[in-house]
């Protein structure tokens, strides 16, 4: 075990080292100066000259990013030069919302997702198992911001169930933070559901098939038993895998829907920060994000390889 997690280790070390030099690289070719957005309206050259000096501007491509990955390196990720606050600061304040917000979405995915997969696999070729296709299908090919303006039309404004926009924080009012929060979370774990219906109906189809599950039928073991304690017991290996990826992508992806339902999250302060030509923000939200998905990817391994005995073998 603890040479797999070792080895598994020394791997994302250098995919981060990579990682940050092609997100500070693509930053560099973005349009604008930063000197002199920072400057104002009268871009007075000496005050253009001395930001450009004190932000490493006049130094060629490695000295700036040598600059930058040391601080980054010693958890300075820069300052935003809009409102003058460290990234890192900025990030751990937005952080919780799009933590709950992916969390939320994930557990509804959770639970709509390897329900309908187990239901589709048992089932296969009945009703029950095209219905959860189709479903499956609608999920997958319906965009995140048109489901969520739909939503927001059906729920918000003409039944007036559900607040149409903003975020209540839940130690302030939890039924509020529900309610602002429970639509985005549907929107974002709508998709995933399908993902997960159909990589489950997959994993169960294999399992079920298995010798392993035949024998336990012949013992006499009723069906539900065979289902849940010995076919998904096995089938839920990627699943794990797959979850935990997804999750990841919750936290960097959701941009979109947190733009639709004004949540202060993530998705909100990078998109001001392009807008704004936020260079300092852009990068450290980025490299924020892929460090946490690099990590999440490497917890499925460790996952795959605690629920999966042949690997210890």
């Amino acid at each position: 075990m603890s040479k797999y997690f070792l080895r598994r280790l020394a791997a994302i070390i250098p995919t981060i080292f990579f990682v940050s030099v092609i997100i500070f690289g693509l930053q560099q070719l973005l349009p604008g100066d930063a000197a002199q957005i920072l400057a104002g309206e009268d871009q007075d050259p000496q005050v253009v000259a001395y930001l450009r000096q004190k932000m490493h501007l006049d130094q060629p491509f490695p000295v700036r990013y040598a600059y930058w990955i040391s601080g980054v390196a010693h958890g300075d990720l820069g300052e935003s030069l809009r409102i003058q606050e460290p990234v890192l600061g900025l990030i751990l304040q937005k952080l919780p919302v799009t933590l709950e917000l992916a969390a939320i979405a994930m557990l509804i995915a959770l639970v709509i997702g390897i329900p309908a997969g187990i239901v589709s696999a048992v089932g296969k070729d009945t009703a029950w198992d095209y219905a959860a296709n189709v479903v499956a299908l609608w999920g997958l090919s319906t965009p995140n911001f048109w489901l969520g303006i739909l939503m927001i039309l059906l729920f918000s404004v003409q039944l007036g169930w559900l607040p149409a926009s903003g975020y209540v924080s839940p130690f302030e009012d939890l039924r509020g933070n529900l309610a602002a929060m429970i639509m985005p979370a549907f929107v974002l774990g709508n998709a995933i559901a399908a993902v997960l219906m159909r990589h489950t109906r997959s994993a169960m189809l294999q399992v079920l098939n298995a010798d392993y599950v035949r024998t336990a039928r012949a013992k006499g073991l009723d069906e539900r038993t065979v289902v849940l304690k010995h076919a998904l017991r096995n089938a839920l290996t990627p699943i794990i895998t797959l979850g935990a990826l997804e999750f990841g992508t919750l936290l960097s992806g959701a941009v979109l829907t947190e733009q639709v339902f004004s949540i202060p999250g993530f998705g909100k302060l990078i998109v001001d920060a392009v807008f704004n030509r936020d260079y300092a923000v852009v990068q450290g939200v980025v490299l924020f994000t892929s460090t946490v998905y690099i990590v999440l990817n490497l917890l499925a391994d460790l996952a795959y390889f605690l629920v999966n005995p042949r690997l210890r073998g």
